[in-house]
């Protein structure tokens, strides 16, 4: 069985991948904005799909993306060089603490781990993909108040409490305000998201929050989520 996705002006290959495509990753890849941001940074970039799909949404916009574990960064670096945006796009296997940038970014991004003080996972590299504490988010809380433009942002996907979590302690420790929220609910009678898109930043409009629908009922997505996402996905 192939392990290829393919999108509109790109394929990934999830081979060797602890961590497949999945909706949290797409909607960031589609939603993140800052401008028309010159440098990125993807944190943790997996198959590198939010990379492509920045890259694609920003034609001017050089993305930096790395990636701790060694098979997966060597996955993604592949699905750089076999896309249209090669030229514009740098992958590095490294962990964010041994990474050193050589130039500040306009929007840092990241698809993090997120199970925070709970059961880890019995596979090593899903575990990695998947479970963290909240001294990560601290190390990437730290760089981004250093490595960001004066109004660059650093935005992320994360289930609900951990977004609340974080965006206090970017305030508190790091001085780094709440730009903008999107609550993403499975369904419009949900009473509670299932995830946040958080934007972090030194400067800018302080805690915008919208709502976001992914499904109209089961099995059919939102007109939102199609229109969102029509520029990448083929069925759409």
């Amino acid at each position: 069985m192939s392990d290829i996705f393919r999108f509109k002006r790109f394929e990934i290959d999830q081979t060797g991948c602890a961590m497949k495509i999945n909706t949290d990753g797409v909607l960031l890849g589609a939603m993140a904005s800052a401008g028309n941001p010159a440098n990125v940074l993807d944190i943790g970039t997996g198959t590198g799909v939010i990379a492509l799909m920045l890259a694609q949404r920003f034609p001017d916009t050089r993305v930096t993306a790395i990636e701790i574990d060694s098979e997966t960064a060597q996955t993604a670096c592949k699905n750089f060089n076999a896309s249209i945006f090669a030229n514009r796009i740098s992958c590095f296997g490294v962990a964010l603490e041994a990474f050193e940038p050589t130039t500040p970014y306009d929007l840092i991004v990241s698809n993090p781990p997120y199970f925070l003080q709970s059961l880890t996972n019995t596979d090593e590299r899903k575990r990695t993909a998947r479970h963290t504490d909240i001294i990560f988010f601290d190390g990437m809380l730290a760089r981004a108040s250093a490595w960001l433009t004066p109004t660059g942002s650093l935005q992320l996907v994360l289930p609900p409490a951990v977004a609340d979590q974080v965006a206090r302690r970017a305030a508190m420790e790091y001085g780094l305000i709440k730009q903008w929220e999107v609550a993403v609910y499975s369904f419009a009678k949900d009473d509670n998201p299932v995830r946040n898109i958080l934007a972090l930043g030194k400067e800018g409009e302080t805690g915008i929050r919208s709502d976001f629908v992914i499904y109209e009922h089961r099995g059919l997505h939102s007109d939102a989520y199609r229109q969102l996402l029509r520029d990448f996905f083929i069925i759409f």
